[in-house]
């Protein structure tokens, strides 16, 4: 299972640097999913995971409080809001696909809205 969580850790990763640059692609997810593998893989992985000097703060608070910044949050739903707009403009989807990706869409940021928000101490 160590080699299974291993590869696997490494598609998350690779999936969380391709959202880093692509729009409406999420990372955060994709690295806290990696985080997870490399726990029950490879501790020197999930240590560089943590300490990364972009990524690593938001995978602690998470890790820790389940928390998500007020500024994650917001881009969260700002994303997922756009996403829903280009999907409609885009795709003509019908009502009931519409309404359907809507309350998706809707449940996730419900979700994202519902944790703790970390406070950033000065």
């Amino acid at each position: 299972m160590r080699v299974f969580y291993f590869c696997m850790g490494w598609v998350l990763v690779a999936l969380g640097a391709i959202g880093a640059v692509t729009p409406l692609l999420p990372t955060t997810i994709f690295l806290i999913g990696a985080a997870g593998c490399f726990a029950r893989s490879s501790p020197r992985l999930e240590a560089w995971l943590l300490n990364h000097p972009q990524f690593g703060k938001t995978l602690r608070d998470w890790r820790s409080d389940g928390a998500i910044s007020r500024p994650g949050k917001m881009m969260a739903c700002a994303g997922m809001t756009f996403g829903f707009v280009a999907f409609w403009f885009s795709a003509h989807p019908s009502l009931w696909l519409a309404a359907g990706v809507a309350g998706l869409l809707l449940a996730c940021a419900t979700y994202v809205v519902s944790r703790p928000t970390i406070v950033d101490q000065p």
